[in-house]
C-alpha cells in the first residue's frame, strides 16, 4: 500500500509542476509588439513593409540575384540588434538553412534577393517568444541586418 501512495504522490507532485501559471497573451503580445515596431520605425525614420505574419521589413539593397526559398540554405552575413540598440548577436559568411533559424528570418529572407541587404523587423512571436534566450530577454522585438550572398 506505501508503494502505491508513494507512487501516486510522485505522480500528482509531477503533474503539479507542469501546470502553468503563467497567463501569457501571445495576442496582446503581438499588439505590444507592433505598437513598439511602428514606434521604433517612426522614430528612427524607416520606412518598412508589413508582412502578413506580423513581421517587418525594409529592402536596404534589392540584390540581383535569386530569391531564396523558406527551406533555401543560405551563406549571410548578419548583426542582431534589441529595439534599444543592444547588439545580441553578429555573423560573417554564416550558412544556414532558413527553416532552421527563427520564423522571422523563414519569412523575411526570401523577400530580398542574393547580393542584397534586409532589415527584419521580427515580433517576439516569430523570434524567441516568451522564453528568455542568453542575453535577449524574453518578449523582445528583434532587429536584423542580414546581407544575402549566396544560396547553396
Amino acid at each position: 500500500m506505501k508503494k502505491y501512495l508513494l507512487i501516486l504522490f510522485v505522480l500528482v507532485a509531477g503533474l503539479s509542476a507542469c501546470s502553468k501559471s503563467d497567463d501569457f497573451d501571445a495576442n496582446a503580445q503581438a499588439t505590444t509588439d507592433d505598437a513598439a515596431i511602428q514606434a521604433y520605425l517612426k522614430a528612427n525614420n524607416i520606412t518598412a513593409v508589413k508582412d502578413p505574419s506580423g513581421l517587418y521589413y525594409q529592402v536596404v539593397t534589392p540584390g540581383t540575384g535569386n530569391y531564396p526559398t523558406s527551406g533555401s540554405t543560405v551563406t549571410v552575413n548578419y548583426v542582431g540588434k534589441l529595439l534599444n540598440g543592444t547588439q545580441f548577436d553578429a555573423s560573417n559568411g554564416f550558412k544556414t538553412s532558413l527553416g532552421a533559424v527563427v520564423r522571422g528570418w523563414t519569412i523575411g529572407v526570401p523577400h530580398v534577393q542574393v547580393g542584397g541587404t534586409i532589415k527584419l523587423f521580427i515580433p517576439s512571436g516569430l523570434g524567441y517568444g516568451n522564453t528568455a534566450t542568453g542575453s535577449i530577454p524574453a518578449n523582445s522585438v528583434l532587429i536584423f541586418t542580414i546581407d544575402l550572398l549566396s544560396i547553396n
